[in-house]
């Protein structure tokens, strides 16, 4: 039964992504009047026209620049609260703990309208470092909370021998634990590479300059501009375009989001 269950899911959550794909080498015939049929010919030149035309290279160059940049700052950032809370002891470490751990149940929709001054009255409004910096801010808590688990159960010898060896609190944590967390690491890197390439809320409130439009904002000004165009050959090719990092993303690191998965829940 389970395994039933798991293949109707599969087939639901994988029919729409294989058919939009399809649909992005037909004619705009071919997907009114055969929605179902191969593409008689491959029509290569609806993703020229996407990259080009639609201006979906830019938003994609876009999104690079602030997802990366916010991943690695995320990275850092988490990581480092993580093991500080969960390696030392102090007063406050629990309180600041589950501060984190409620930011992550906190509505996004309801801190818009503040956040939304703020980053104006910093005059990072449209910016790319007010995308970056707010994008870290929302990635950081689940972050720590993920990471938590795995420093608490890294075995405290390691580092004593390294303190006895003469290293630094840095360097014992970017030499010794940081490594050791890399199961962890990998796998809420993914969930943070997958959260804030399709963030589309965020964006929409703090970025209205078009040429600094990312990939969800452009696809959605896309999807209105090709529709009344009937343009549905291009808006495919866009929303494969969009696809493509998620999907080579995941295939290519889910070995290692199980790993980590699973040696949290071991751990």
């Amino acid at each position: 039964m389970p395994g039933i269950a798991m293949f109707c899911w599969a087939v639901v959550t994988a029919l729409p992504l294989l058919w939009a794909v399809i649909s992005s080498f037909k004619t705009d015939d071919e997907i009114l009047n055969s929605p179902w049929s191969l593409p008689a010919s491959p029509q290569w030149d609806n993703w020229a026209r996407a990259w080009t035309a639609a201006s979906i290279g830019r938003y994609f160059l876009n999104s690079l620049i602030v997802v990366g940049a916010a991943l690695v700052l995320t990275m850092l950032l988490g990581s480092l609260v993580a093991y500080a809370l969960a390696r030392y002891e102090f007063r406050g470490n629990r309180l600041i703990y589950y501060v984190f751990v409620a930011a992550m149940f906190f509505p996004v929709f309801l801190a818009l309208v503040p956040l939304f001054f703020v980053v104006q009255q910093l005059g990072l409004l449209g910016t790319y470092a007010g995308l970056i910096l707010v994008y870290t801010a929302y990635a950081v808590p689940f972050t720590v909370f993920f990471l938590h688990s795995f420093f608490r159960t890294l075995p405290s010898e390691i580092a004593e021998a390294a303190f006895l060896d003469g290293c630094s609190h840095g360097a014992v944590f970017f030499r010794v634990m940081l490594p050791l967390a890399r199961p962890g690491l990998v796998a809420v890197g993914i969930f943070n590479f997958l959260g804030l390439w399709n963030q589309y809320l965020l964006p929409l409130v703090l970025n209205p300059d078009p040429d600094r439009y990312v990939l969800a904002q452009g696809l959605a000004a896309l999807s209105v501009s090709q529709g009344y165009r009937s343009d549905w050959s291009g808006l495919f090719a866009g929303l494969t375009i969009a696809m493509l990092p998620v999907l080579v993303a995941y295939v290519a690191f889910q070995r290692h989001i199980r790993a980590g998965m699973t040696a949290g829940a071991v751990k």
